[in-house]
């Protein structure tokens, strides 16, 4: 077969299993909006009943994939002939690569691979990477906004895009075998690997990373002069000095694994105080519903208060006081959440009756001046 026949037989394949070409458009559209959305979704979810959200986002990726596949071969000869270009071709472009970068990161790291850039693992760079698409897609929408005409949606539509989607499935389990016959299956349903595949374990902090949520890194809190206050809805508002939440030890010991966003995980033996037995101290009224836990750094969470009863504010990690980078005096540890949700260096605890959605804004703006 000579290479021009072998190219029209390709190109008579792809037409029999591409889509309409709109609706390969806002397929991607579609497919990078639940990507971002389940991305940053999962960021939340700890426990073995979020894993649907990691599934859908990993078929959806690998569905995307093939999507952009489709998109590429049609639009070829207008990307590689200069002549054809508009003002908003550069970005397209851009946006293309951007995409596959994404992608690639996304199974690169499924399949146990990680090249560090600078301080970020190759999941922050996939992170960052989907982010970056979002302003990419909403351009690219400007300059090339369609409606889906009625013919586009027609049922042989539907089911070549259905089988696209089966297709990114099947690959996406794929790759799940294809990681645990490559040493991966240490990996949790997280996505998030052993500190000890990542970092030197006898140089980051004794065992596991000292990461901060983006600005936070504040001066070591001098333990003489820190106390920590319960107020709120409750019956006597407390002000405890170092000395009365550790004692002359911790008081509870929970195992509990700290799941990171960056993509590591660890799991560890926790000592301090139970946020139950604080809360049973102060009174809480019989409203309250939360509780919020705040950083010297304004950093803070919520956690509903049947969870935070049993949540732990940590003085001590493997029998031995916390450092300053794990968050000393006390941290939070909140089992099933999220590392970044175990917030360090709290300094208040504070009873409520409702939650607190401003926290999703103080994650991103907690630790500047």
């Amino acid at each position: 077969m000579s290479k021009r026949s072998g190219r029209a037989a390709l190109a008579r394949a792809l037409r029999r299993l591409e889509p309409p070409p709109r609706v390969v458009d806002w397929a991607i559209a579609v497919a990078v909006a639940v990507e971002v959305a389940s991305g940053l979704y999962s960021f939340t979810r700890g426990t073995p009943s979020g894993a649907w959200v990691f599934w859908l986002h990993s078929t959806v990726g690998l569905t995307l994939a093939g999507l952009v596949g489709f998109k590429l071969y049609r639009v070829r000869r207008r990307v590689t002939s200069t002549a054809a270009w508009d003002r908003f071709t550069p970005l397209s472009v851009l946006q293309a690569v951007v995409t596959l970068a994404a992608l690639g990161t996304g199974v690169f790291w499924v399949l146990g691979g990680n090249v560090p850039v600078l301080a970020w693992t190759t999941l922050n760079l996939h992170v960052g990477l989907g982010l970056l698409l979002v302003p990419l897609v909403l351009w690219h929408l400007r300059g090339r906004f369609h409606s889906p005409r009625d013919v586009d949606l027609d049922r042989r539509a539907a089911l070549r895009t259905g089988a696209l989607l089966v297709a990114g499935t099947v690959v996406w389990r794929a790759t799940e075998t294809a990681d645990r016959a490559l040493g991966g299956a240490t990996r949790r349903f997280t996505g998030s690997k052993p500190t000890g595949d990542l970092y030197d374990t006898e140089t980051e902090g004794g065992g596991f990373p000292v990461t901060s949520w983006v600005a936070d890194d504040p001066d070591p809190v001098d333990r003489d002069d820190w106390t920590l206050s319960v107020r709120g809805l409750v019956e006597e508002e407390l002000a405890l000095p170092y000395d009365e939440v550790a004692g002359n030890g911790p008081t509870r010991e929970v195992e509990a694994t700290l799941d990171c966003t960056s993509g590591w995980y660890t799991h560890q033996t926790w000592g301090g105080v139970r946020v139950g037995d604080l809360l049973d101290s102060a009174g809480a009224s019989d409203d309250a519903r939360y509780v919020r836990f705040t950083s010297v750094t304004g950093y803070r969470w919520s956690l509903p208060i049947e969870e935070a009863h049993d949540a732990l504010l940590a003085t001590h990690v493997r029998g031995d006081p916390l450092s300053h980078g794990h968050g000393a005096p006390v941290r939070l540890v909140a089992p099933g959440r999220r590392g970044f949700q175990w917030v360090k260096w709290v300094e208040s605890m504070e009873v409520r009756k409702r939650g607190d959605p401003m926290q999703w804004l103080v994650t991103l703006i907690s630790g500047f001046e």
